[in-house]
């Protein structure tokens, strides 16, 4: 039986039926939920004013998304335990959420349970990122080829498959020339493309 130090959490979630879910893990290990958002930017606003110590996110809310919220409230130095839930891509989000400083990340598809065990974890120094791992063998797939690429590779890269050149997206990104370069020359590394064709 997990244990819980924190004794007050918020929900942020537009499924009535998730946050239900949620509260019901929670309440049973007695952590009194006490409030619950449909929206991001509502939370937002409370959770800047909030000292409330356990904050359960879904990645896609209306208004500021999971993602944007945990990185605006770790921004704002938000002491918090900020876990992020998620019916969507594991580990594509498991990555981001760890990337802008959530301290766990639950997928929506397994037992609503590991709330409690990403809790424990985080409350004796662990972060809980179950789907963000290195894989095992030497074979990368196209799809973890692309997960290694950083947001602004990502966004080097979309421009590039529209036909920009250096100075266009130099200009788009208000960064120099010689660093859209070396964004290029680590996506045909990472990628492990001989052309940008």
């Amino acid at each position: 039986m997990i244990e819980c130090k924190a004794r007050t959490a918020i929900i942020v979630d537009d499924h009535p039926l998730a946050r239900m879910a949620i509260r019901g893990v929670l309440e049973k290990q007695h952590i009194t939920v006490i409030d619950e958002y449909e929206d991001g930017t509502a939370a937002l606003k409370t959770l800047m004013n909030t000292t409330e110590n356990i904050v359960i996110i879904d990645i896609e809310i209306p208004g500021v998304n999971g993602v944007e919220l945990v990185e605006r409230l770790r921004a704002r130095q938000f002491p918090g335990v900020l876990i992020v839930v998620s019916a969507k891509n594991d580990r594509y989000y498991s990555k981001r959420c760890a990337q802008v400083g959530a301290n766990a990340f639950i997928s929506k598809k397994q037992d609503m349970e590991n709330v409690l065990a990403a809790i424990n974890a985080v409350q004796n120094g662990y972060s809980y990122f179950p789907f963000f791992l290195e894989t095992p063998s030497n074979v990368i797939t196209d799809t973890q080829r692309l997960e290694s690429l950083s947001e602004q590779e990502m966004k080097v890269m979309g421009y590039v498959l529209c036909g920009l050149d250096n100075s266009q997206i130099s200009e788009l990104m208000h960064i120099s020339s010689k660093t859209v370069s070396t964004y290029k020359t680590r996506l045909m590394e990472k990628l492990r493309c001989k052309t940008l064709i």
